[in-house]
């Protein structure tokens, strides 16, 4: 059963950047696309980003196109998040995901992910 365990998170000021990692231990990694979801405080789940399998296609929510970049080490079974600019907006935990069946489309939605991380937070002051 694979577990996925998120790491990177923190209290950092606008204007600053961070990378999350998620590293998958146990079942079988490169062939899934993975996201970046969020929580912000007394929000719903909101999309963030996702990369295909193979690392050379990627999808990111308006909200955050321009500043942030996923990418994925498939022999190190990991993703990442690159936050650049962060907003006190940005605020929220963050949570990777696995989608249930290999080969999926980055635009496919959260129904369609079936493991998930614990989250890790990130705090952006103003």
């Amino acid at each position: 059963q694979v577990q996925l365990v998120e790491s990177g998170g923190g209290l950092v000021q606008a204007g600053d950047s961070l990378r999350l990692s998620c590293t998958a231990n146990g079942g079988t990694f490169s062939t899934y696309t993975m996201a970046w979801f969020r929580q912000p405080p007394g929000k719903e789940r909101q999309f963030v980003a996702a990369v295909n399998w193979s690392g050379t296609s990627a999808y990111y929510a308006t909200s955050v196109s321009g500043r942030f970049t996923i990418s994925r080490d498939n022999t190190n079974n990991t993703i990442y998040l690159q936050m650049n600019s962060l907003k006190p907006d940005d605020t929220a935990v963050y949570a990777c995901a696995k989608q249930a069946r290999p080969f999926g489309d980055v635009r496919l939605g959260p129904h369609n992910y079936g493991t998930w991380g614990q989250g890790t937070q990130v705090t952006v002051a103003s």
